[in-house]
């Protein structure tokens, strides 16, 4: 049987297509009939050619639906189930997962070129196809699967698969405490949730930087969040002007295709908005964090960029970034990386939802029908105003 799905077809063209029903192929899995599906930013970098994904990967890590097939060996699943599904693809038994490090399972992605960890419809992370489509297959169903009320919160709950999870991982891998200080760098659904997270968690100030004035706002409205603008001004020195003094902590949800703003830049060359600095984000946030301060590093980095411009070099295309190690260094600060390990987050997520302390559907900007896919990728990639996050419905 055959099945729509959102197909990259090479840089900057996907189509709905036929593919297979991945069906039941394991005791152990699931499958659900998909009811939301997001369209994510690390999606985008396949879809830039940024990475080195082939023709024919079903796009799609952020889905929930409702069980339809049901292995033998699931014991804890029922056909009629609602579900959330994390984005990371984990056992469930190995080392890393009985440790909660479920991003990185030892277990699920042994051909894969990352070396732990496994995702659905992603390069690199496994065999496991995307949830951009009518159904998806769920392995290790009775560890994956989060169930969900049966009716309700339709588009809260379709965050929890990744982004409401990954911004609170940021807080986390920066140590915000309440009452302290943070600043966040990268407007977009993941920075806004990092921001949202922050609020939840009682930050007594939240700065959170982009040049989008769409974004921006919504982090003023929804994340009692000061925006700063870096087409406006050196960001560091607005923060620290604005606080009167370096903030506590710090979050990078931006990653490796980060932009230089013209406040910061040392060259006599022509400003292009456009440019890429793969590190200079790091580096403004070293600066911003007191001494003794912790970064949190969210945004996706890699270690190889096919896909990349001119204008950056060879060895930044490799993952080798200029990063102010000295200065990180003298300041005695802490920095966290990695992918978010959903299941440490979202039963607690799902619970902030339920009792109505969390709405972090406030990010959708779009939900439209699963043949739409191709439109919103390339509005979504052209940094529209007004798009934050995409909710396709097969």
């Amino acid at each position: 049987m055959a099945i729509q799905g959102v197909v990259y077809n090479g840089p900057h063209e996907v189509a709905i297509e036929e593919v297979d029903d991945p069906g039941i192929q394991d005791p152990t899995d699931v499958v659900i009939d998909v009811t939301s599906t997001c369209i994510c930013g690390s999606d985008l970098h396949m879809y830039e050619g940024r990475t080195a994904a082939e023709p024919g990967i079903v796009f799609g890590h952020e889905a929930m639906g409702i069980v339809d097939e049901v292995g033998d060996g699931v014991s804890s699943l029922e056909v009629g189930d609602r579900v959330s599904i994390p984005f990371n693809v984990a056992c469930g038994h190995c080392k890393n997962c009985e440790e909660g490090k479920t991003g990185f399972c030892l277990n699920v992605n042994q051909e894969g070129s990352v070396p732990a960890g496994g995702a659905y419809g992603y390069v690199g992370m496994g065999p496991y196809q995307g949830g951009q489509a009518e159904r998806m297959r769920v392995p290790f169903a009775d560890f994956n699967a989060l169930k969900l009320p049966d009716e309700g919160h339709e588009d809260d709950f379709a965050l929890l698969a990744d982004i409401f999870p990954t911004g609170w991982h940021g807080t986390e891998l920066a140590d915000l405490q309440p009452g302290e200080s943070v600043a966040i760098f990268g407007a977009g659904p993941v920075g806004l949730m990092a921001a949202y997270s922050a609020k939840i968690k009682g930050a007594s100030e939240i700065y959170v930087v982009d040049r989008v004035p769409s974004r921006l706002e919504l982090a003023e409205e929804h994340c009692d969040a000061t925006a700063i603008n870096f087409e406006e001004g050196n960001p560091v020195e607005q923060i620290i002007d604005e606080h009167g003094g370096e903030v506590n902590k710090g979050v990078d949800a931006v990653g490796y295709q980060s932009v230089e703003p013209e406040s910061v830049r040392d060259s006599d060359e022509p400003y292009d908005p456009t440019k890429e600095n793969p590190g200079v984000l790091i580096n403004q946030l070293i600066r911003v964090v007191e001494p003794k301060g912790r970064l949190g590093i969210i945004g996706l980095y890699v270690p190889e960029d096919p896909g990349a411009p001119d204008t950056i070099s060879e060895m930044e295309a490799q993952g080798r970034l200029g990063i102010d190690f000295g200065k990180l260094f003298e300041k005695g600060q802490g920095l966290a990386t990695g992918q978010c390990d959903v299941k440490s987050y979202n039963r607690y997520l799902r619970d902030l939802i339920i009792a109505g302390r969390a709405e972090p559907s406030f990010v959708v900007s779009h939900r439209v029908g699963l043949d739409e896919a191709a439109e919103m990728y390339d509005r979504f990639d052209n940094r529209e105003e007004g798009f934050t996050k995409v909710i396709l419905e097969p």
